[in-house]
Protein backbone atom coordinates (compact mmCIF):
# COMPACT_ATOMS: atom_id res chain seq x y z
CA UNK A 1 0.00 0.00 0.00
CA UNK A 2 1.29 3.44 -0.94
CA UNK A 3 1.65 6.09 1.72
CA UNK A 4 0.00 9.48 1.14
CA UNK A 5 2.15 12.25 -0.31
CA UNK A 6 3.86 14.50 2.21
CA UNK A 7 2.10 17.68 3.21
CA UNK A 8 3.56 20.86 1.69
CA UNK A 9 5.92 22.72 3.97
CA UNK A 10 4.20 25.45 5.99
CA UNK A 11 7.09 27.74 5.07
CA UNK A 12 7.98 27.46 1.37
CA UNK A 13 11.43 28.86 2.15
CA UNK A 14 12.07 25.78 4.32
CA UNK A 15 11.82 23.56 1.23
CA UNK A 16 14.08 25.74 -0.90
CA UNK A 17 17.06 24.03 -2.47
CA UNK A 18 20.54 25.28 -1.75
CA UNK A 19 22.01 27.78 -4.19
CA UNK A 20 24.34 25.06 -5.48
CA UNK A 21 21.42 22.66 -6.07
CA UNK A 22 19.40 25.46 -7.69
CA UNK A 23 22.26 26.08 -10.13
CA UNK A 24 22.30 22.38 -11.05
CA UNK A 25 18.52 22.40 -11.53
CA UNK A 26 18.86 25.50 -13.73
CA UNK A 27 21.28 23.66 -16.04
CA UNK A 28 18.86 20.75 -16.25
CA UNK A 29 15.90 23.05 -16.90
CA UNK A 30 17.79 24.75 -19.74
CA UNK A 31 18.25 21.34 -21.37
CA UNK A 32 14.53 20.62 -20.98
CA UNK A 33 13.61 24.05 -22.38
CA UNK A 34 15.76 23.35 -25.46
CA UNK A 35 14.28 19.86 -25.89
CA UNK A 36 10.69 21.14 -25.59
CA UNK A 37 11.37 23.87 -28.14
CA UNK A 38 12.97 21.44 -30.59
CA UNK A 39 9.87 19.23 -30.36
CA UNK A 40 7.55 22.20 -30.86
CA UNK A 41 9.53 23.28 -33.93
CA UNK A 42 9.37 19.74 -35.32
CA UNK A 43 5.58 19.84 -35.01
CA UNK A 44 5.40 23.27 -36.64
CA UNK A 45 7.72 22.33 -39.51
CA UNK A 46 5.38 19.45 -40.29
CA UNK A 47 2.18 21.52 -40.17
CA UNK A 48 1.23 23.19 -43.46
CA UNK A 49 0.74 26.94 -43.16
CA UNK A 50 -2.78 26.73 -44.60
CA UNK A 51 -3.88 25.15 -41.29
CA UNK A 52 -2.33 27.75 -38.98
CA UNK A 53 -5.45 29.96 -38.59
CA UNK A 54 -8.12 27.29 -38.90
CA UNK A 55 -9.90 26.31 -35.70
CA UNK A 56 -11.03 22.69 -36.18
CA UNK A 57 -14.60 21.81 -35.22
CA UNK A 58 -14.87 21.11 -31.51
CA UNK A 59 -11.53 22.73 -30.63
CA UNK A 60 -10.99 26.21 -29.14
CA UNK A 61 -7.65 27.12 -30.73
CA UNK A 62 -5.41 27.16 -33.79
CA UNK A 63 -1.70 26.75 -34.51
CA UNK A 64 -0.91 30.46 -34.84
CA UNK A 65 -2.37 31.20 -31.39
CA UNK A 66 -0.32 28.38 -29.86
CA UNK A 67 2.89 29.85 -31.33
CA UNK A 68 2.07 33.37 -30.19
CA UNK A 69 1.11 32.11 -26.75
CA UNK A 70 4.36 30.16 -26.33
CA UNK A 71 6.26 33.32 -27.28
CA UNK A 72 4.47 35.50 -24.72
CA UNK A 73 4.74 32.82 -22.02
CA UNK A 74 8.43 32.15 -22.49
CA UNK A 75 9.10 35.88 -22.37
CA UNK A 76 7.09 36.18 -19.15
CA UNK A 77 8.59 33.17 -17.39
CA UNK A 78 12.23 33.47 -18.45
CA UNK A 79 12.83 37.14 -19.15
CA UNK A 80 10.31 39.38 -17.38
CA UNK A 81 10.27 37.32 -14.17
CA UNK A 82 14.04 36.96 -14.07
CA UNK A 83 15.15 40.54 -14.79
CA UNK A 84 12.07 42.72 -15.15
CA UNK A 85 11.11 44.63 -18.30
CA UNK A 86 13.91 46.09 -20.44
CA UNK A 87 13.14 49.04 -22.74
CA UNK A 88 13.75 46.81 -25.80
CA UNK A 89 11.10 44.36 -24.59
CA UNK A 90 8.32 46.57 -25.96
CA UNK A 91 9.67 45.93 -29.46
CA UNK A 92 10.11 42.24 -28.74
CA UNK A 93 6.67 41.72 -27.13
CA UNK A 94 4.46 44.75 -27.87
CA UNK A 95 1.30 45.19 -25.83
CA UNK A 96 -0.87 44.33 -28.85
CA UNK A 97 0.97 41.01 -29.24
CA UNK A 98 0.65 40.24 -25.51
CA UNK A 99 -3.08 40.95 -25.65
CA UNK A 100 -3.55 38.75 -28.74
CA UNK A 101 -1.72 35.72 -27.32
CA UNK A 102 -1.70 36.05 -23.52
CA UNK A 103 -3.38 33.74 -21.05
CA UNK A 104 -6.81 35.37 -21.20
CA UNK A 105 -6.87 35.86 -24.99
CA UNK A 106 -9.11 34.20 -27.57
CA UNK A 107 -7.69 32.82 -30.85
CA UNK A 108 -8.67 34.92 -33.84
CA UNK A 109 -9.29 32.86 -37.02
CA UNK A 110 -8.75 35.89 -39.30
CA UNK A 111 -5.17 35.66 -40.66
CA UNK A 112 -5.17 39.26 -41.88
CA UNK A 113 -5.78 40.52 -38.34
CA UNK A 114 -2.59 39.00 -36.90
CA UNK A 115 1.03 38.10 -37.49
CA UNK A 116 2.01 35.81 -40.35
CA UNK A 117 3.50 32.38 -39.62
CA UNK A 118 6.96 33.71 -40.56
CA UNK A 119 6.57 36.67 -38.19
CA UNK A 120 5.35 34.40 -35.40
CA UNK A 121 8.26 31.99 -35.89
CA UNK A 122 10.77 34.85 -36.00
CA UNK A 123 9.47 36.33 -32.73
CA UNK A 124 9.35 32.85 -31.14
CA UNK A 125 13.01 32.32 -32.07
CA UNK A 126 14.10 35.76 -30.80
CA UNK A 127 12.41 35.29 -27.44
CA UNK A 128 13.88 31.80 -27.10
CA UNK A 129 17.41 32.99 -27.91
CA UNK A 130 17.20 36.00 -25.59
CA UNK A 131 15.63 33.90 -22.82
CA UNK A 132 18.53 31.47 -22.92
CA UNK A 133 20.94 34.42 -22.73
CA UNK A 134 19.12 35.73 -19.65
CA UNK A 135 19.30 32.31 -17.99
CA UNK A 136 23.00 31.93 -18.83
CA UNK A 137 23.74 35.22 -17.10
CA UNK A 138 21.74 34.66 -13.92
CA UNK A 139 23.41 34.80 -10.55
CA UNK A 140 22.33 31.51 -8.90
CA UNK A 141 21.21 33.40 -5.78
CA UNK A 142 18.49 35.08 -7.92
CA UNK A 143 16.93 31.65 -8.47
CA UNK A 144 15.65 31.61 -4.89
CA UNK A 145 13.80 34.94 -5.04
CA UNK A 146 10.02 34.45 -4.59
CA UNK A 147 7.49 34.66 -7.45
CA UNK A 148 3.75 34.24 -7.84
CA UNK A 149 2.10 31.47 -9.86
CA UNK A 150 2.65 30.01 -12.37
CA UNK A 151 5.62 27.99 -11.24
CA UNK A 152 6.51 24.35 -10.67
CA UNK A 153 7.97 22.74 -7.56
CA UNK A 154 9.14 25.95 -5.84
CA UNK A 155 7.55 29.42 -5.40
CA UNK A 156 10.82 30.99 -6.53
CA UNK A 157 12.29 32.20 -9.80
CA UNK A 158 13.70 28.70 -10.21
CA UNK A 159 10.13 27.36 -10.12
CA UNK A 160 9.11 29.66 -12.99
CA UNK A 161 12.06 28.34 -15.01
CA UNK A 162 11.09 24.74 -14.19
CA UNK A 163 7.53 25.46 -15.31
CA UNK A 164 8.57 26.74 -18.75
CA UNK A 165 9.31 23.35 -20.42
CA UNK A 166 6.23 21.82 -18.78
CA UNK A 167 4.10 24.62 -20.21
CA UNK A 168 5.66 24.22 -23.65
CA UNK A 169 5.01 20.46 -23.50
CA UNK A 170 1.35 21.11 -22.76
CA UNK A 171 1.09 23.34 -25.82
CA UNK A 172 3.08 20.91 -27.97
CA UNK A 173 0.38 18.40 -27.07
CA UNK A 174 -2.25 20.86 -28.24
CA UNK A 175 -0.32 21.30 -31.49
CA UNK A 176 -0.37 17.51 -31.88
CA UNK A 177 -4.13 17.43 -31.35
CA UNK A 178 -4.59 20.26 -33.86
CA UNK A 179 -2.50 18.36 -36.41
CA UNK A 180 -4.63 15.25 -35.93
CA UNK A 181 -7.85 17.29 -36.20
CA UNK A 182 -6.57 18.53 -39.57
CA UNK A 183 -6.04 14.92 -40.69
CA UNK A 184 -2.25 15.00 -40.42
CA UNK A 185 -0.29 11.98 -39.15
CA UNK A 186 1.61 12.11 -35.86
CA UNK A 187 5.17 13.42 -36.04
CA UNK A 188 6.57 10.88 -33.58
Amino acid sequence: MNSPPPEPAANPQASAPSIADAAIMLRSAIGQIRFARDYTLELLENTPREFWYTIPAGLPTHVAWQVGHLTVSQYGLLMFRMRGRDPDDLDLIPGKFRKAYGRESTPNPNPSAQSTPDELLERLAKVHQQSLQVLAGLDPAVLLQPVDMPYAAFPFKLGAILFCPIHEGIHAGQLGVLRRAHGLPPVR
